[in-house]
């Protein structure tokens, strides 16, 4: 029995694009930050003080992208940017003792909860969900195929 299976998939889609837009309006009525803010401000915050390049590497987003939301949580009073002591070209970026009462009233993001629960997955599920997520991004990105 062949059944058409695009109905129930385009559901699950709906679900997971829904979970997200949720997460991202509890998220900004709860902190004023941005779901990007959050996760780059959680970097900051994991240590001392970081450069903006390895906050960009850990995150695995561009430089320019780092540098305009860590302009916003400076604006914001939540980071301050100083220049290392050891090497003067280079700018550390550290938590204000406001962004860490903020980011310790940070609700779980959906990121983070996937993460965890993605690593209880056995390592055969995960390249299977990575597989199907590949294919899921490559039929819906927008190209000339209309």
């Amino acid at each position: 029995m062949d059944t058409d299976l695009t109905p129930a998939t385009l559901s699950a889609l709906r679900k997971i694009l829904d979970a997200a837009e949720l997460e991202n309006r509890k998220m900004a009525a709860a902190t004023g930050l941005s779901p990007s803010q959050a996760l780059v401000l959680r970097q900051i915050g994991a240590h001392n003080s970081i450069t903006p390049g390895a906050v960009a590497t850990a995150l695995r987003f561009g430089q320019a992208t780092i540098t305009n939301i860590v302009d916003k949580l400076g604006d914001a009073g939540l980071v301050t940017r100083a220049r290392s002591d050891n090497d003067k070209r280079q700018i550390l970026v550290q938590a204000t003792p406001e962004g860490l009462l903020r980011l310790a009233e940070l609700p779980f993001p959906l990121q983070m909860r996937f993460t965890r629960g993605f690593g209880e997955m056995a390592r055969w599920e995960q390249a299977m969900m990575l597989a199907a997520l590949e294919k899921l991004g490559d039929l819906i990105s927008a190209d000339d195929r209309l």
